[in-house]
């Protein structure tokens, strides 16, 4: 069982950890760095998974504080505080197409707001125990977490359906094959951000790639130094000068898409995997219950 929670712990860890990097390397330094190869990026990427490590080490007090010390309740808590606003938002951007841009940006905003108002106090006053009761006010920190998640995901979907109502609804022929009801649409789906990368700003392409970037890859690389070396040893990469491999074309993109398989399925076929579904999860039910 140990070997078990520690296994999962590890799990989680390095899905955040994959997450921040992608995060931080996609959204921030590609803004900071337009011209970043794809070297770069991923050295930078590992550079930022470790510091998210030392950082996690310096937040070890603070965990000891929330909770009573206790990881996994500590790990279900900081989840229900944040967690909540992105499940309500994809579960209906998922279901309800009248959802837009501006729905899901405030309803992520307020809910991480009301989130943060449960995560901070908290986190001030701890959260106590039987023999020492916390200095919280009761009406933010003496809800268990698991019935504030329900609170915030109630909250948090509300607030994108009131803010989606009021402001113009995203176009249908955006929506084909993105939402539930519209999965097996026949209709081609136009991106709903094709007019901003296709905008006049946007540098010549030659071979499905920028001028630019053509030009960054005729440049001979210099040859790495020794710290260099040293860096990209500890970051897993190749010391050698060979490039990126080549992104596909406009052509070759075009000619994928038009390879992707449709979603549609024979309902027998789906049947019998329903079936096979509740099969196995009796007989999971049985023997939980028999050996429990």
């Amino acid at each position: 069982m140990l070997a078990v929670m520690l296994a999962a712990l590890m799990s989680s860890l390095a899905s955040i950890f994959n997450s921040s990097s992608t995060l931080f390397t996609m959204d921030i330094y590609t803004r900071l760095r337009p011209r970043a190869g794809d070297r770069e990026l991923l050295l930078v990427g590992r550079l930022w998974v470790v510091f998210i490590v030392a950082v996690s080490v310096a937040w070890l007090p603070v965990v000891q504080a929330a909770q009573g010390g206790q990881l996994f309740d500590y790990i279900q808590s900081v989840s229900s505080y944040l967690a909540p606003p992105v499940s309500a938002v994809f579960v209906l951007a998922l279901f309800v197409p009248r959802v837009n841009e501006k729905g899901a940006f405030w309803g992520l905003i307020g809910g991480l707001l009301m989130g943060l108002a449960r995560l901070v106090p908290e986190f001030s006053f701890g959260s106590g125990s039987c023999v020492r009761p916390s200095a919280c006010p009761a009406l933010l920190c003496r809800v268990h977490y698991l019935y504030f998640a329900i609170v915030l995901f109630v909250c948090s979907g509300l607030l994108t359906l009131v803010v989606s109502l009021c402001t113009p609804p995203i176009p249908r022929k955006h929506l084909h094959r993105l939402v539930f009801s519209l999965r097996y649409s026949k209709e081609e789906c136009e991106d709903l951000d094709a007019e901003e990368l296709e905008g006049p700003t946007s540098a010549p392409v030659q071979n499905g790639r920028p001028d630019h970037a053509v030009e960054m890859e005729e440049l001979p690389s210099p040859a790495p130094g020794l710290f260099r070396q040293c860096l990209l040893w500890f970051c897993g990469m190749s010391r050698g000068g060979a490039g990126s491999p080549p992104r596909p074309t406009q052509e070759e993109i075009a000619a994928a898409a038009r390879r992707l398989e449709d979603i549609s399925e024979d309902p027998r076929w789906a049947r019998v995997v329903n079936l096979n579904a509740l099969l196995m999860m009796a007989v999971a039910t049985f023997l939980w219950g028999f050996y429990a």
